[in-house]
Order: C-alpha cells, then structure tokens, then sequence
C-alpha cells in the first residue's frame, strides 16, 4: 500500500522538473534516480538567480553581507537534516572529490605505524582513496569481504578483521548497486570497541534520498553526500566533518583560518541549493506530523519516503494485479534476495540467456528509463563474485508511482516472454 495519497503524489511530483518527460526523448518513466535524482523546481529558480549574482563573500558591501547570512543559514539547515552534535559542513566540488579529501586528512595526520580498515561493498571513491591513501602513508589496508547474498556487510563482518592500530575506517551506508543498507551505527561500535580513536568516515551518497540521516546517533568523523542524488544539482558536494577531524593537518592556505576545509570561494548557489531541499523535506513532513520541531519534520519525511519507495519495491518484487512481479520471471537473480528489509528503494537484476543491457534498450525504447551496471571498476566488487558480467539497475524515488511501476512490469512481462 501506497504511503502517499493520490493528492499528496501529485503535489510531491509537481515540486519536481521533467517528473515524467525528457526533454531530450519525451514522455518517460525515470528509474534511473541511483545515478542523479530528479531536481527540486525550486533548486532550478535558485541556481539561475544565484548564477546571475556577481558579487562573493567576505566583502564589506550589502551583497556580499547577504551572501555570508545565505551561507550560515544553509548550514543549520544542514545541521537540521543531518543531526551533528558538534562539526561543520562544508561543500567541494563533488562526494568523490570530498570522501577523497576526508580520508586523505585522516590517513596522512593520523599517527603513523597504524592501518586503514574498509569493505569490499564500498563504491570505488572510499575504496580508491583509502587505498591510495594507506599505500602512501606505507600502512595496511584492511579489507573486510561483504556477503554477497544480501549485498551488504555487516558489523559482525568488520568484528572479524578489526585491528587496535586502526587509524582511520570507512563504511558505506547504501550500496548504489545492490540498494542495500549497511547498519553504520552497529559497524562504527564495532570498529571503536577495538581502536576507539580510529577517524571513521562514511559515504552516505547514495542513501541521502532516501530517508534517514542521524549523525549524532552514528558516532563517526565525516558523512559525504553528492547533492545531485538528493533532489539538488550537479556542480557539488556537501561534507560533515567532526571537530576532531578538524584538528588534524588541513590543507588550506598559509595564515589562514586553522579551521577552513574550504579551498577558494565557494558557490553560494550551492549552500542556497541545498536549504532548498531541506525546505522540501520539512514541507513533506509537515504534511505528516504537526510538530513544531524543525527536525522532527525531517524525521516524519524520512519515514513516509522510507514506507513509500518500500512499498514500490514490494509491488516491484511480488507483482501487482494480474502482473507478475520481478521475482516470478524465470531466470532471475535479484541482487541482495528477493525480500531483503534493508533495501532501499532500488531493485537490481539479471536474467538468464538475457543481456543487462538489451533489457535497458527495450525498456528505454517503451519510455522507461534504466540503467546497466557492468563488471567494471564500478560494480565488478558485487558482480564478479555471483557470476554476472552485468545487471539491470532500477532505482526508485519517492515521486515515483505504483502506476509508474505497473508500466514497467507491464514492459518486463513482454520483454521475458519474447
């Protein structure tokens, strides 16, 4: 069952640019939102105007004032939907560029003689970095194996590798292949029991859009999220940082401020962007809770996206009507299990004797937007182990319909029959 009422799906969808057309191939169903979510219309006004305005921060003109006052105000807003008890946000160019430059600072200023800890699920920007990063600091790189039945890794898993001279350790949130989440609170309790001064960073990229984020309750250093994948826009990325991790060496320009992890005058655009979407979240959770606390309207929106995109994964997995589900296809593998509780909003397969990407091609060609996840540097971590050269990603959002996904079981039906 649908969380979203009727009206309330028309007015979260009209809040949204090209919802259901493209304006390159026309009408379409969009499930490609694991690789950039659709953007708020009002991030849309905002980046024009702000992309209009000549002036920066730091001078002394009415502008720039009102630039600065922009920019704090972005930040509580972030402190609102991420829910730090102490730290900064800042933003860089993108996630992969921020997870790089966090995971360098710890490694390179953490006491030296230690190791660096992650796992096998992890996308290839903490992975690539933290590997880099212990080569060059001449420490260990520890790599715990994910369970490839269910797509994810859990903190029993990090128990079984955990070394007290752990410096520095990453965890992944949500598998942008897989669709499942990891417990990151478990898994940071995990790591701290065995080397509790270890500067631990999490890459939250691809779970921002889908409900619940709760930094206080996590008790790590860093949290990166690519704006673009949370109904905002290309261009940036947005970092949380603990104030230990700041104490460390940063790179930053001589005689500076000690604290400043921002490199040039950044885009105030971004900042104003992303109060956008927490203004977004706050107006979706008042539409379940009357509370009067910003951030427990935050906490309503995480919870109904969380109910409604389980719901279109349930109808997506186990049919609806007369349409058989994804899991009824002969031939089927569904990447994490068929009813896996920590999915979010993703669905990733693969059928037999039928390529991933020519199931992507007769999708797009009946309007249905997808994406082909191949063996690469990207996905051969979760591919390679089960047998796969490639599978067929469909990510949902919660402007996404049950309508929506009825026309794509519709499609599949035929696609497997033929």
């Amino acid at each position: 069952m649908p969380a979203f009422s009727p009206d309330l799906m028309s007015d979260v969808r009209a809040r949204f640019a090209h919802v259901d057309s493209c304006p390159f191939q026309g009408p379409r169903i969009f499930f490609e939102n694991a690789g950039g979510a659709l953007t708020l219309n009002s991030v849309v006004e905002t980046s024009a105007t702000f992309a209009a305005i000549p002036d920066n921060q730091g001078r002394d003109n009415p502008a720039a004032h009102a630039l600065v006052d922009l920019i704090n105000r972005a930040k509580q807003d972030m402190a609102t939907f991420f829910n730090p008890k102490d730290g900064q946000f800042f933003v860089g160019e993108s996630g992969t560029e921020l997870t790089f430059r966090l995971i360098r600072t710890a490694v390179m200023g953490a006491a030296p003689g230690g190791a660096v800890i992650g796992s096998t699920v992890e996308h290839p920007a903490s992975r690539s970095a933290a590997t880099h990063w212990a080569k060059a600091a001449n420490e260990a790189y520890i790599s715990v194996p994910h369970d490839d039945a269910s797509g994810s890794v859990s903190a029993e898993a990090y128990a079984a590798h955990m070394r007290p001279e752990v410096r520095v350790a990453t965890i992944l949130h949500t598998s942008p292949v897989t669709g499942i989440a990891n417990d990151v609170a478990a898994i940071a309790a995990t790591i701290r029991q065995k080397a509790p001064e270890a500067y631990i960073i999490v890459d939250g990229i691809q779970h921002a859009s889908h409900g619940h984020i709760d930094i206080r309750a996590y008790d790590i250093d860093g949290y990166v999220v690519s704006p673009y994948k949370v109904f905002s826009r290309h261009g940036y990325g947005v970092a949380w940082v603990s104030d230990r991790m700041t104490a460390l060496p940063l790179e930053q320009l001589i005689n500076g401020p000690a604290d400043n992890w921002e490199m040039g005058t950044r885009d105030t655009g971004a900042y104003a962007t992303f109060s956008d979407v927490v203004a977004y979240l706050d107006w979706l959770g008042h539409q379940r809770s009357d509370s009067t606390d910003p951030r427990a309207r935050i906490e309503a929106a995480g919870a109904v996206i969380h109910a409604h995109e389980q719901a279109l994964t349930e109808t997506m997995l186990h049919g609806t009507g007369n349409l058989p589900g994804l899991a009824e296809l002969p031939g089927i593998t569904i990447l994490g299990g068929m009813d896996n509780p920590a999915r979010e909003g993703l669905v990733c397969f693969a059928l037999q004797d039928l390529p991933a990407a020519d199931i992507v091609a007769h999708l797009n060609a009946r309007g249905i937007r997808t994406h082909v996840r191949k063996a690469d540097h990207y996905s051969g971590n979760i591919l390679n182990p089960l047998g796969l050269d490639s599978a067929v990603r469909v990510s949902l959002c919660h402007y996404n319909s049950v309508e929506e996904v009825s026309v794509f079981l519709a499609a599949m039906k035929e696609i497997a029959a033929a």
